[in-house]
């Protein structure tokens, strides 16, 4: 959907997901990584309707339906159902194809109905003792509603017919998802069996059900997707984390978006079932295969020959660490820049671990977003607490999904004293900072961590960010800076160097394009290279047409959502822009600017979305060191040749892959990670 030269960010997030469904397709992906595709794409999808979706709604409820940028939200909602529909139908039929390929490698997934008897007793037995003492069944009538159905999981539509009475029960069954979806029976030689654990439910119904009367029984998958969005009035008089928490409560039973089950389901079931659950005519059914929430495929077990999966990557050695030295003795002496996952995330962990207990540091502070199941980060903050230093640590609760997580840990740290900062409630602080004060010779210095991603180290082994560690006294100060405003009085302060929104990443970010339209008009050279997760702002869309149209060599790298209309003009005034899907969600955020041949280089927190540039605290921060900024331009140009998992963004948002002249092929995160690995 393409209005004045603008796509709607929502329809292009579909094209986005869309291309994993294409790396499941792709025979040079190896088999086990191309279901794990298919789980990425379902998970992402779920959120999708829960959030984007949830909002669209909202807007286009009561025929209020304000215009967008790019059209009407009922338009949209159309336009999503269509798409959503269309990829249902090439998901199932790759679905159906992987199956297909897991039994040539000697991978066979059974359902309730394949087991001989050997691996009939065995689930029988896993039955009696994991599953059966974890299910709650409950019976539906007309008196009561049905409970709150969370929306991450699945449940089974359950029928008790009785063909003599002609009567049926109804009934729901919560799937227990805590024990995974994927049981592994005896294996038989070389030839290894998988059951989901839907199928050792289904195997084992009568036994749940064996006071009715009844002689046939079925069961029949349903999920839905509520809206994930939390309503936050700022007047209210209780605290932040209080309107958090009943906030997280009320989702359990936020209205719902979707709702998706078997295509078996007798429809006067599925109208039971609606009813129950609040859904209108408006919103989005979907009726699919028997299996659902694919998400639980991310974890499939890795079976079989070590070629159905990547082969290993083992993290490279920073060139500039040397084993013994610390982590301030170098930073004191140059700027280093890691790239995770093709470095370690240990490293950030060690540097926090080492100031932890370092005598001569006083303070540490940090912003938190997102942090790991079990975090190291939060392991090392409590050590420096306990070894006497000042730690303030600065957590946003309204980070989508983690707000719960994010509670329990804040209160941990508080209660070794640790300051905790519980964010902006206006402004969702998203901004990746850590900074060490150390006394040394009398007087206090500053070290800085600026990221592109989380702190978090389980997302830094597949999500591919950077992070610069500097000593660089004016960077180091300003991000000081930024930690007062969050920490104290909310006022801002002159910045030099850094780029912070909502203050002045939007206009200086700006500026930069407009010098290069400024060296272009005179005749030199003028370009401007782009890497983000999404491309969605209509101001910063329309100053990269102008710049194009004046001369300005614009590229893009964008992984998602992507307003922009590359060929907005004429052919002549074509934006030529890549997507990378591969076996590393590429994450980092990186701005270059030609500056006359002079190039300022910045990695940044922060998309270009409105809601990066004006509501969210980000920061985007200038590489100075000529080393590291050939670095990242280097490896931007790596991405830029890639003809192995690169896409071409068109008009059409066709997902074409990238195909070279050459011949030669062209794999950029292999390419990087040779790179890096050629720097030692």
């Amino acid at each position: 959907m393409i209005e004045n030269n603008y796509r709607s960010k929502e329809v292009s997030w579909l094209y986005f997901n869309e291309r994993l469904l294409q790396e499941a397709e792709r025979e040079s992906v190896p088999l086990i990584e191309r279901i794990k595709f298919l789980g990425i794409y379902s998970n992402n999808l779920d959120e999708f309707f829960r959030v984007r979706v949830a909002i669209l709604k909202r807007l286009a409820k009561d025929g209020k339906n304000p215009r967008l940028d790019g059209g009407y939200p009922s338009d949209f909602l159309k336009e999503i159902q269509r798409l959503v529909i269309k990829q249902r139908d090439r998901f199932n039929r790759i679905f159906d194809h992987l199956l297909a390929k897991l039994q040539e490698n000697n991978i066979f997934l059974l359902n309730e109905k394949q087991l001989n008897d050997e691996q009939g007793e065995f689930v029988s037995s896993y039955f009696t003792e994991k599953v059966r003492p974890r299910l709650v069944p409950y019976i539906i009538t007309k008196e009561r509603d049905l409970p709150d159905l969370k929306d991450s999981d699945i449940f089974f539509a359950i029928q008790l017919k009785n063909s003599r009475e002609k009567k049926s029960v109804y009934a729901v069954l919560e799937i227990p998802s805590e024990l995974g979806r994927f049981v592994q029976l005896p294996s038989d030689g070389n030839k290894h069996y998988l059951i989901l654990l839907d199928d050792v439910i289904r195997y084992s119904l009568r036994d749940i059900f064996y006071m009715f009367e009844f002689d046939k029984i079925a069961a029949y998958t349903i999920k839905l997707s509520r809206d994930a969005e939390m309503n936050i009035d700022d007047e209210m008089s209780e605290n932040y984390v209080d309107r958090i928490s009943h906030a997280l409560e009320k989702r359990k039973e936020a209205l719902p978006v979707r709702f998706v089950c078997d295509s078996d389901l007798p429809e006067d079931f599925l109208k039971v079932l609606l009813k129950k659950l609040h859904f209108s005519k408006e919103d989005v059914v979907l009726k699919g295969g028997r299996y659902h929430n694919h998400k639980d495929f991310m974890g499939f077990p890795k079976l079989g020959s070590k070629s159905l999966v990547y082969p290993d990557m083992p993290p490279i050695p920073h060139k500039d660490f040397i084993p013994g030295k610390t982590f301030i003795s170098i930073i004191k002496e140059k700027d280093i820049l890691f790239h995770f996952p093709y470095h370690s995330f240990l490293n950030f962990i060690n540097f926090l671990q080492e100031v932890s207990i370092d005598p001569k540091v006083r303070s540490i502070q940090i912003t938190i977003y997102r942090l790991a199941k079990s975090s190291s980060v939060i392991n090392a903050l409590l050590s420096a607490a306990r070894n006497g230093k000042k730690v303030t640590a600065i957590f946003e609760l309204q980070a989508r999904f983690d707000e719960k997580a994010n509670i329990e840990w804040a209160n941990r740290l508080r209660s070794v004293g640790v300051k905790v900062i519980y964010g902006i409630p206006a402004l969702k602080v998203h901004s990746k900072l850590c900074l060490i004060e150390r006394k040394e010779n009398r007087s206090v210095v500053k070290y800085a961590c600026i990221g592109t991603g989380n702190f978090n180290e389980d997302s830094a082994k597949v999500f591919s960010d950077s992070l610069l560690m500097t000593s660089h006294k004016e960077i180091a100060r300003e991000v000081s800076n930024v930690f007062r405003f969050l920490n104290l009085n909310y006022k801002s302060s002159r910045y030099s160097h850094l780029l912070l929104a909502p203050f002045s990443l939007r206009t200086k970010f700006s500026r930069l394009i407009q010098n290069e339209i400024n060296n272009a008009r005179a005749g030199k050279p003028a370009y401007v290279y782009i890497k983000v997760n999404n491309l969605a702002d209509p101001l910063v869309i329309r100053k990269l047409y102008r710049a194009k149209s004046v001369g300005v060599e614009v590229r893009l790298n964008v992984r998602g959502m992507f307003s922009l209309i590359p060929t907005f003009d004429t052919r002549e005034n074509t934006i030529p822009a890549i997507a990378i899907i591969d076996r590393f969600l590429e994450h980092a955020r990186m701005y270059i600017f030609c500056n006359n041949n002079k190039p300022k280089v910045y990695i940044s927190s922060a998309d270009l979305m409105a809601r990066n540039l004006d509501r969210r605290a980000e920061v985007a921060c200038p590489i100075y060191a000529s080393e590291l900024k050939e670095e990242l331009i280097e490896m931007f140009n790596i991405q830029w040749k890639d003809n192995c998992a690169a896409r071409i963004l068109d008009n059409k948002l066709s997902n074409k892959m990238v195909v070279q002249d050459t011949g030669a092929t062209h794999r950029s995160q292999i390419e990087i990670y040779k790179y890096l690995k050629g720097r030692n």
